[in-house]
């Protein structure tokens, strides 16, 4: 399979790209590397185009001959949105109609689109199921959201056109920087507990997230390239199995061997007070079942980290 990775030079995207290789595909990337990293890509058997989804013709030039695109380029981060709204709105709704228009005129067979639990807020029952009404607060959640319905838009309307949509849940693992302002969390923590700096948590620590290790979603992700019944899907994908902050936190200090020291501040705008999926539809339609837990992927990520 001839595939293009948007955002191929990222945490999730490397890792994606690592996967590909290992089952036999040839790789294309797609990165302008704002965020990602170069060394995130060293010593892979790749071709790489620099160049931003902002940009119609760069992204037509990195889909051309591309059979599937995995679509993760993006903005990320909630409070990064939170700041520069029209940024993100650029981003990640204007970027991912320049992949989707560029995949349809070069009859590209399938576009896989990775999209984020945000879309749901915090509204509704828990587990989060795809079957409920989205309700963004942030608009990072907003701009997914947005790119989302174009992505089944499209399945719809143009013939022989196929798009699958995946909403991820705090996806971490190894080469997810700890480095940046906007920096996720886990990363922070095991750097921090590790040099024997305290962490800051946001809130009580009480809220409930749905810490899901990479390999989890690289496999969800490949899978749903072929599934012959995931076209026009919105799916979950994620461990299906929360845990808090505060259990987050406690977890890392006994991998590092060094209790955290918790600092509270308060809630941040946009931030979402409880989420985990439901991934019945994943298993259904993809037969995705998360292998890696939370403590063996904290095991692997610190290993990674220090």
């Amino acid at each position: 399979m001839n595939c293009l990775v948007t955002g191929g030079a990222g945490f999730i995207g490397s890792n994606l790209v690592r996967g590909l290789l290992e089952r036999g595909h040839d790789v294309r990337v797609l990165d302008n590397f704002s965020t990602g990293s170069r060394e995130n890509l060293t010593g892979l058997d790749i071709e790489v185009v620099e160049g931003e989804l902002r940009s119609y013709e760069r992204v037509h030039n990195a889909i051309r001959g591309t059979e599937v695109v995995f679509h993760l380029g993006a903005l990320g981060s909630v409070p990064r949105s939170v700041q520069d709204p029209l940024t993100s709105n650029a981003v990640n709704v204007e970027g991912t109609l320049n992949v989707l228009l560029a995949a349809r005129d070069e009859d590209v067979r399938r576009v896989v689109f990775s999209s984020s639990s945000s879309v749901y807020g915090s509204a509704g029952v828990l587990p989060r199921t795809e079957s409920m009404l989205p309700d963004p607060i942030s608009p990072y959640g907003v701009a997914k959201l947005a790119a989302e319905r174009y992505c089944v838009s499209f399945s719809r309307v143009y013939e022989s056109f196929e798009a699958v949509v995946l909403r991820y849940f705090n996806v971490f693992g190894p080469r997810q920087s700890p480095f940046s302002q906007y920096a996720a969390v886990v990363p922070l923590f095991i750097t921090a507990v590790a040099g024997g700096a305290p962490v800051t948590i946001f809130g009580d620590g009480e809220q409930q997230r749905d810490f899901t290790y990479v390999s989890n979603v690289v496999d969800a992700t490949i899978r749903a390239a072929d599934a012959p019944d995931a076209n026009g899907r919105i799916l979950n994908v994620a461990a299906g199995s929360p845990a808090s902050v505060n259990r987050l936190a406690d977890l890392v200090g006994e991998i590092v061997g060094r209790a955290p020291e918790k600092r509270y501040a308060p809630s941040r705008p946009g931030d979402i007070r409880d989420s985990w999926a439901d991934v019945i539809a994943a298993r259904e339609v993809l037969g995705f079942e998360p292998s890696v837990g939370l403590d063996a992927g904290l095991r692997l990520t610190a290993e990674a980290l220090l």
